[in-house]
């Protein structure tokens, strides 16, 4: 974490609560990956009852907490105080696009389909509407505008079956389908985007969330390095703490049950601490 940038704390967490038939597996992804722009300085886990935790990174590299739901009422909850960079997200108006010839191998994978994100659908779409653009940032912040201006933030509105393509005709989303139709128009424009999950409090800004929920938003490799974009909000933010990334949502699933528990309640914490 840079000494020049001042920092500030957060709380970030949640909590699930679960009522099973069987035991059933689960693997949560809620716990923040490891950043330069925060240092984590106290975190717990806390279950009931009292549940053992198996801890470890998937192929992402994201980090995942593996536990076995008991048969009857559970409730699992996560908390971490951070201390995060007193600033946005980076901004460079001059980033370039990279050809593909150029690109990094291990962006390549970000430039393919994947579930919910279709660039083999919508490319003829996404060239009429940005191919005169021009290449690079400016590109994929016409893209983000785009998708914020094209689609309406609406809960329930989309399921887990719902791809960007979806949403592209409905003009209906939440944050993820937002990310979902703004990967798709940049991979079809052959630069690579990943999907990115996390905590995103209300900090130094007036639309507050109500409740606090998950954020969705997405990372555009231009030149040498990944830019952080959303088209949701479509305007830089502080305090994004990255749970995890990965092609799209269904590699970034807050929780993955193998099996059919019913989820009673979920509460999400972001919030800054100001004492």
């Amino acid at each position: 974490m840079t000494s020049s940038v001042g920092t500030r704390r957060l709380l970030v967490g949640c909590e699930f609560t679960y009522e099973a038939e069987v035991e059933t597996l689960a693997v949560f992804q809620v716990r923040p990956t490891q950043s330069a722009s925060f240092i984590r300085r106290t975190e717990s886990w806390v279950s009931t009852p009292s549940l053992s935790l198996h801890s470890y990174d998937d192929i992402y590299g994201n980090p995942c907490t593996r536990v076995l739901l008991p048969a009857g009422w559970s409730s699992l909850r996560y908390d971490a105080e951070l201390h995060v960079l007193d600033a946005t997200e980076d901004v460079d108006e001059s980033a370039p696009e990279v050809t593909p010839d150029h690109l990094p191998d291990a962006t390549l994978i970000y430039t393919l389909p994947s579930r919910y994100c279709l660039p083999d659908v919508l490319a003829d779409e996404a060239w009429e509407l940005f191919g005169s653009q021009e290449p690079g940032y400016r590109r994929v912040r016409a893209i983000c505008d785009h998708v914020n201006q094209h689609l309406a933030f609406q809960y329930g509105s989309s399921g887990p079956l719902t791809t960007a393509a979806d949403v592209n005709s409905s003009r209906l989303g939440v944050c993820r389908d937002y990310t979902h139709l703004a990967i798709t128009f940049c991979r079809a424009m052959n630069i690579p985007a990943r999907y990115v999950f996390g905590y995103l409090p209300d900090m130094d800004t007036s639309t507050k969330a109500i409740p606090m929920d998950f954020a969705a938003w997405m990372e555009v490799w231009l030149g040498d390095r990944w830019y952080t974009f959303d088209p949701r909000n479509n305007v830089p933010r502080k305090g994004r703490v990255v749970i995890g990334r990965g092609r799209d949502a269904s590699d970034v699933a807050m929780a993955t049950t193998f099996g059919g528990p019913r989820l009673h309640d979920m509460t999400v914490r972001a919030e800054e601490i100001l004492t």
